[in-house]
């Protein structure tokens, strides 16, 4: 039976150039020469596990008991360096991300409850008024860059009007979470100042409260603690902004590329929908996720897994898993995928609803709006944003009939 520090020298690096491209490519490669769950490296060549079977994934996710969350379980932290990348992943702090039993189910059922407040409709109304208004910014121009113009805006520039963020906040905002996201010297300091963001404004809703989810968790019968709603409200936030902005990206790349779109581009209404769910199969904006930390000795697809091994979910790899597409063949019409996770911590109902309709409506409202958009650079020139853990696009230009 292997065993992770048995298996080093076999270990594939789960960092570097291989991943921009084709990471599918090299999820297929790591299934088959280990199997459904594979020793990797890390930055630093820290070693963990890394899950890219759908079933075995399924099995983790599902049991938050033996592959709990709490990342001070960890059997690895006298390895880690104080400037190691991925620090911003695993540094423990007391938020929702890391909570575990009771104390999760607390802080995730007081997020739901404060996003739930929220009409779909009501949010989809605002997400309509916010697209419109960076797409007149570049409309008469008959180009743009959609990354930095328009997708990596959408997704914050809605969560604001949730959070009761002045809008002159939001671009420094995105740009700081977007950092902190990325595995580089600039993702610690960025999280410092997402941090102090979310401190400024509970401060200010606590002086004036009002119909936003900082004011209702503040009200929450569960008590949260200012520490708590902080932290919760930067969780929330990152987990909102680059995802949701990647799968509208993702999205807009394969309806421009992809002939099956292109040809009721015109109409894209009836398509939007199915290239969502199709971007979330096959290249979903959370690609891996760290993860889950053992909490003794077990047995996982034939791999000895000890107390405090750190286990990297493999969502993307999941979804592509060959015995899951044989069963599922019409990716498109189901949603049995892995890219928001999956059991007590994936991500909290009704987020996935919010971010959908958040993702929807932005490419609606841009290919009504501009219904002859079409690639500004062969589709072949498109470059990836460098990152293991992120799967989106670094620019995204295009061109259109100007608007007069």
């Amino acid at each position: 039976m292997t065993d992770l520090r048995s298996s080093l020298d076999d270990a594939e690096p789960l960092y570097g150039e291989r991943f921009t491209q084709d990471p599918a490519a090299l999820y297929a490669e790591i299934r088959h020469r280990h199997g459904p769950v594979a020793p990797v490296l890390l930055d630093g060549d820290i070693p963990a596990w890394f899950v890219v079977g759908y079933r075995e994934l399924h099995q983790v996710t599902s049991n938050p008991r033996l592959f709990a969350r709490d990342t001070r379980r960890w059997n690895m932290w006298d390895r880690v360096p104080d400037d190691w990348p991925l620090l911003p992943y695993v540094s423990h702090n007391p938020s929702v991300m890391f909570a575990e039993d009771d104390e999760h189910r607390r802080r995730a059922g007081a997020i739901g409850d404060a996003l739930n407040a929220f009409d779909q409709f009501e949010i989809g109304m605002n997400c309509e008024r916010v697209a419109d208004s960076l797409i007149d910014t570049f409309a008469g121009r008959g180009e743009a860059e959609l990354m930095a113009e328009y997708v990596l805006k959408m997704p914050l520039s809605v969560l604001a009007t949730l959070y009761g963020l002045p809008e002159g906040e939001i671009p420094d905002l995105v740009r700081d979470i977007r950092a902190s996201l990325d595995v580089g010297p600039d993702a610690g300091p960025a999280f410092g100042r997402v941090r102090t963001a979310m401190s400024e404004l509970l401060a200010r809703k606590r002086a004036a409260p009002g119909p936003d989810v900082p004011s209702y968790l503040i009200e929450h019968p569960a008590g949260l603690t200012d520490e708590e709603i902080k932290l919760d409200l930067l969780v929330v936030a990152s987990a909102a902004q680059q995802p949701t902005a990647n799968w509208i990206g993702n999205t807009l790349r394969l309806m421009l590329t992809d002939e099956r779109f292109a040809l009721t581009l015109a109409g894209g209404r009836e398509s939007v929908g199915q290239a969502l769910t199709e971007v979330l199969w096959h290249d979903t904006p959370t690609q891996n996720f760290i993860g889950r930390f053992a909490s003794r000795d077990t047995e996982l697809a034939g791999c000895r897994v000890r107390a405090g091994d750190m286990l990297v979910l493999g969502l993307s790899a999941a979804n592509t898993d060959p015995t899951v597409r044989l069963a599922l063949p019409d990716a498109t019409g189901n949603r049995a995928h892995m890219s928001f996770g999956h059991g007590e911590h994936g991500c909290p109902y009704p987020a996935p609803e919010v971010a959908e309709v958040i993702a929807k409506t932005s490419v609606e409202v841009l290919l009504d709006r501009l219904p002859d958009l079409s690639l500004g650079v062969p589709s072949d020139d498109l470059e990836w944003h460098p990152s293991v853990w992120m799967r989106g696009l670094r620019s995204l230009p295009v061109t259109f009939t100007a608007a007069h």
